[in-house]
């Protein structure tokens, strides 16, 4: 019979590999560093193979590692529920942790949670926002939601919505535009901004090719959901990325008057989750939700 490698050192690369930080791991395995790096190049001359490659920012698995991890975190999976089985304890539960821009978490993510929820009871999801990019080297995330073009380093993206631009104001307010509504009394309105997409109205403007008005002056909010707020108490008008205002464009709590629309492409909300890095199961159950979503 094969000789079976030492558990400890199994244990220690089980847990390194899901967190990817050997200082993580020693917090928590409840051991030093030093004896977490011991117990992983114990492993990988046990196999022969080199198991992590050390970048700037922490680790990243090769991939033997990555395909070893894939075999044994199930039975580590298993080994805890049976173990919660026997001692009468509750089947353990899996926690995800995302990030997402606070506008989009507000206004198209956290509607839909509950769906998920009711399917997937055991899965705990923790819900952080930023507008920050997505760094997975730092921060302690499973995945995440982020505004861009879909192309970023060591990462795997799913596309979520269109971004499509529209200005949105006030019903109060339209009869300001005209009868029908001219882009050009635009210079007449206070225009407001999210400090997040700052350069949305110059972009809805050229593209209406209305060069009469300063798509920089008026008020700047710290993100999209509070100038949305300012459009509808009749502040002014915003520029709106469309899927996030659809209850209030259809509840006419907001109106669009321009018939413009300007489909920014690839520039757009993606769920991203690191590359090298296996997916647990909450992660993996969460991915198959948002792409039945998106399907949809």
């Amino acid at each position: 019979m094969e000789k079976l490698p030492p558990l400890n050192a199994l244990k220690a690369f089980e847990v390194t590999g899901r967190v990817l930080s050997i200082t993580k791991a020693a917090e928590e395995l409840a051991v030093t560093p030093a004896a977490v790096s011991k117990q992983i190049h114990t492993l990988e001359a046990f196999l022969g193979s080199t198991l992590f490659n050390r970048v700037p920012r922490g680790l990243e698995l090769t991939a033997a590692g990555a395909r070893y991890l894939s075999e044994i975190g199930p039975a580590f999976s298993a080994l805890r529920d049976a173990t919660h089985a026997v001692t009468g304890g509750a089947r353990r539960r899996q926690v995800l942790k995302i990030r997402s821009p606070a506008t989009f978490a507000v206004r198209w993510l956290i509607p839909r949670l509950a769906g998920f929820h009711r399917s997937n009871p055991a899965i705990d999801v923790q819900l952080a926002t930023s507008p920050a990019p997505l760094n997975f080297d730092r921060e302690d995330l499973d995945g995440g939601v982020q505004l861009g073009d879909g192309y970023w380093p060591r990462t795997s993206t799913m596309r979520l919505v269109p971004n499509v631009l529209v200005p949105v104001l006030s019903p109060a307010r339209l009869h300001a535009l005209g009868k029908p509504p001219n882009a050009r009394r635009l210079e007449r309105e206070t225009l407001l901004h999210s400090m997040a997409r700052p350069d949305d109205w110059s972009l809805w403007l050229k593209a209406a090719r209305v060069s009469t008005v300063d798509a920089y002056r008026g008020m700047r909010y710290e993100t999209s959901l509070l100038s949305y707020q300012a459009a509808i108490e009749g502040h002014g008008i915003a520029v709106a990325q469309k899927a996030l205002v659809g209850k209030e464009l259809e509840s006419g709590t907001l109106v669009a008057p321009f018939p413009l629309e300007l489909d920014r492409g690839d520039v757009t909300y993606y769920f991203v989750t690191p590359q090298g890095r296996p997916a647990s199961h909450a992660l993996q159950s969460f991915i198959e939700w948002l792409a039945e979503l998106v399907e949809v």
